[in-house]
């Protein structure tokens, strides 16, 4: 499992992240306070739940994980597609993934997911399918590694760029999941809420086991 970085760190690497991204696009590179505010600084961006499956269900599942997480991808390529199939295309669960930030690479991932939420699940399949592809090279390379991604899942280099040019979202999206993290006590990743109880990575069978607990409850 992977351990997250500190608050302030994460602070900084949005801060580093969107201004790095911003200096690409741009003959003359852009001011870092100008491109995040401070971390107290109020913010207006929304941040959408990426949830799937049915909001009436009686058991809600909360995934917490990082797109540069090893780990998750492996449950997302083993455990989710059974999971997808038995638990949550037959309504039984309403399952949301919830992101979280280790390094700046995993903030840029976020954004370029969140510009459409519509495409949000099939980006991340796709940033899941080689995580060490699209992280190789200098920051340069991996913008524009993520822009292929971005264009593999239907969005536009111009939606990607507009998309991680915005300060306000990426620090919108710090002070979230810095919430999240207080709120659910999330040290590691993957890491799964089911009605409000923390649990760590598992097998399907594991999984399917607890859910099953869950939904007799």
């Amino acid at each position: 499992m992977k351990r997250y970085l500190s608050m302030a760190a994460v602070a900084a690497v949005a801060a580093t992240g969107a201004g790095y991204w911003m200096s690409q696009q741009a003959s003359t590179p852009v001011s870092m306070a100008d491109l995040v505010p401070a971390a107290n600084a109020a913010t207006g961006s929304e941040i959408v739940e990426m949830s799937i499956g049915n909001p009436d269900a009686s058991v809600k599942v909360i995934e917490y994980g990082s797109f540069t997480c090893g780990h998750c991808a492996n449950f997302e390529k083993t455990v989710f597609p059974q999971l997808k199939k038995d638990y949550i295309d037959t309504g039984k669960i309403q399952f949301t993934y919830r992101d979280v930030y280790f390094d700046r690479y995993g903030l840029w991932a976020s954004m370029v997911a969140r510009c459409d939420p519509m495409r949000y699940f099939g980006v991340q399949n796709l940033v899941f399918e080689d995580i060490s592809a699209w992280t190789s090279g200098e920051p340069a390379q991996v913008a524009d590694n993520l822009r292929r991604i971005g264009r593999r899942a239907g969005l536009t280099d111009d939606q990607v760029n507009a998309c991680m040019q915005d300060a306000e979202k990426a620090q919108s999206l710090v002070d979230w999941w810095e919430a999240n993290a207080k709120e659910h006590d999330i040290n590691a990743t993957p890491s799964f809420i089911i009605n409000g109880e923390k649990y760590s990575n598992m097998s399907y069978a594991d999984f399917s086991k607890l859910l099953d607990e869950k939904l007799e409850e």
